[in-house]
């Protein structure tokens, strides 16, 4: 899974994602510090591969990854090549979901790109610059379809489906707000545009807002938005994030415990990812290797195998499968097993969220 941070330049891109992946991307207080994108690769923390290693005591301990890309901050005009538009939105096209950072605090010691704080202005900027880029690229869809149903008339349809969504898109609306059926939205879909991505507002606090983001009117607008769009939203405070990167474990519980949290921003930010994308794990487990795996909600257990292995799906045969909740009040995949919670799944069975799986398939 790869997310894009973006923004407008210095509301704290490069803040967050050096806190979030310790990756050490160039931070500073003006606009354009990031120009080529930053990656870094994390682990997403699961408690239960945690519990399968202390149970089996594994060789190697492998998690489930997000990979997180730092692109350069983005001003008006874009979508013409202004500042470093044409590199930031084809930076953008390669992730599966935004993370929009938008500035929620005022500090005049932090220059800001439009001289103030406002965070609707400033999710607006880089909305209708990826509208304005899709416009291009939907104008380039209907003249070909209209070609192509010259000799075929089944194009005649797709023509007529992105003219309707180049209007929506010119009265200034994301590709994502657009109402269409299943077969359409799947056509639409190929068209890799950029306001069809599903996004995550990272609204950025100072330590006083983020205490008491709830009462923030910054963060306000910013919920009040995603609800709207049916988007994800966290309070984040990139300073204090980067404060807790620095920590040992148990410091940083300690310090989450004070701050009167349950979950680092990264934590937040990897589950509502997951939540935005349909994403669960399944886990698999031995004495050489406990392993994370990302699938889709909805994946059955051939095409689960085949993240493993392309052999694992061709030649599937069953899938063994115990629930975690099984595994750890047994001890053991034998205990589980004297007791009948393991089950054995055909090609028909639709992976559940923190199944630990073994499978068994012909070579």
């Amino acid at each position: 899974m790869k997310l894009g941070i973006v923004g407008l330049p210095n509301v704290g891109k490069s803040t967050l994602f050096n806190a979030i992946t310790n990756a050490g991307a160039e931070s500073a207080n003006y606009p354009f510090c990031t120009i080529d994108p930053n990656v870094g690769v994390v682990a997403v923390p699961d408690s239960r591969l945690d519990a399968l290693s202390q149970m089996y005591h594994p060789k190697k301990t492998t998690p489930a990854v997000v990979e997180f890309v730092d692109i350069a901050g983005l001003v008006k005009g874009a979508s013409r090549g202004e500042g470093l538009g044409n590199k930031f939105l084809a930076n953008i096209r390669e992730c599966a979901a935004i993370v929009h950072v938008v500035r929620c605090f005022d500090d005049e010691n932090v220059i800001h790109v439009e001289g103030s704080t406002d965070p609707l202005r400033d999710i607006s900027i880089i909305d209708i610059e990826l509208i304005m880029a899709d416009v291009e690229m939907v104008e380039r869809r209907i003249d070909k379809a209209q070609k192509a149903a010259k000799s075929d008339k089944k194009f005649l349809h797709e023509a007529q489906l992105f003219s309707r969504l180049r209007d929506w898109l010119n009265d200034g609306n994301s590709a994502r707000s657009f109402a269409c059926d299943e077969d359409d939205a799947a056509v639409i879909s190929t068209s890799e545009l950029l306001s069809l991505k599903p996004v995550i507002y990272a609204a950025n606090l100072d330590e006083d807002g983020f205490a008491a983001y709830r009462d923030n009117p910054y963060y306000r607008q910013v919920a009040e938005l995603a609800a709207k769009e049916a988007a994800q939203v966290i309070p984040v405070c990139a300073k204090l994030e980067a404060e807790i990167a620095q920590l040992e474990p148990e410091e940083k519980s300690l310090f989450l415990e004070e701050l009167h949290i349950t979950e680092s921003g990264l934590d937040r930010l990897i589950r509502a990812s997951y939540a935005l994308l349909g994403l669960i794990s399944f886990l698999t487990s031995g004495e050489d290797e406990c392993r994370a795996w990302t699938i889709t909600q909805g994946t059955r257990a051939p095409q689960a195998a085949g993240k493993i292995h392309t052999d694992f799906e061709r030649g599937f045969i069953r899938a063994e499968v115990v629930a975690f909740a099984d595994l750890t009040a047994c001890g053991s995949m034998a205990a589980a097993r004297e007791k009948g919670l393991v089950r054995s799944e055909g090609k028909e069975y639709v992976m559940k969220d923190g199944d630990i799986v073994l499978f068994r398939f012909n070579v």
